[in-house]
């Protein structure tokens, strides 16, 4: 079972980038991808006031293949708790997306701290962009674990292109961290990951339609992870993050 745990649906011109549900699939098909964890390109609420409806259908278009994570926007606080809930206790939404460069809240402050803390009692983990901008690097998002030690929290794209030796050592520091591989350009720093933190902390993504899902599947086979190591990096850790493993 192969598992992305970073794909998008939706159509944003000004990006560049569009990918509906039936184009997510046949991105899918393509890299040998079983399953994805799908979220919008923008935040809720905002651009797209219909993004929450647009994953629960592409989800329920695609069933046992796709499953929702809702983006959301910190500073609309009660509103975004609201629509946490909803998303995963009425749509059956997998997971919590945070982006604090488009929306520009700090990780460590008290409104996103409220979010991941829901997140964890709800029982689905947060998915953070996590690069080289200002608000999104390993060590800003390290005083949102700290705050939220029952929270699952996942930092994607591993630190991005610079900061991918800090995320390990935040993910050493933090044992509610867990390392996502989309669009981290060193396959050494996947193998690295699984020998510090365990396979156990690393998971697959592909960032889908911003990177190659196919491209991105051959970074973990160029990491060299060994069988039992490869096989929970591309899909036995997301199965139990995403409430799928038996």
């Amino acid at each position: 079972m192969i598992i992305d745990m970073h794909m998008h649906i939706e159509e944003v011109p000004s990006l560049g980038w569009k990918m509906s549900a039936d184009d997510c699939i046949r991105a899918m098909d393509a890299a040998g991808v079983d399953r994805a964890a799908v979220m919008t390109l923008t935040d809720l609420p905002g651009l797209n006031p219909a993004g929450l409806e647009l994953i629960a259908d592409a989800c329920a278009s695609h069933p046992d293949r796709l499953y929702g994570f809702i983006r959301l926007h910190p500073a609309h606080l009660q509103l975004s708790k609201d629509l946490l809930r909803q998303a995963t206790t009425d749509l059956g939404f997998k997971g919590l997306k945070l982006h604090p460069v488009s929306t520009l809240q700090h990780p460590g402050a008290p409104p996103t701290i409220e979010l991941v803390r829901l997140a964890g009692e709800l029982g689905v983990p947060t998915l953070f962009h996590c690069g080289d901008e200002p608000m999104s690097t390993p060590l800003s998002i390290a005083k949102t674990a700290a705050a939220c030690p029952d929270s699952i929290i996942i930092l994607g794209h591993m630190g991005g292109y610079f900061h991918v030796d800090e995320a390990l050592e935040v993910a050493e520091r933090y044992p509610n961290i867990v390392l996502e591989t989309s669009a981290m350009p060193y396959p050494e720093k996947i193998r690295t990951a699984v020998e510090r933190i365990g396979a156990e902390r690393v998971i697959f993504g592909s960032d889908g339609p911003v990177s190659s899902p196919s491209l991105e599947r051959q970074k973990v086979v160029i990491a060299a992870l060994g069988e039992t190591a490869a096989a929970l990096v591309m899909g036995g850790n997301a199965e139990a993050l995403l409430g799928l493993a038996a």
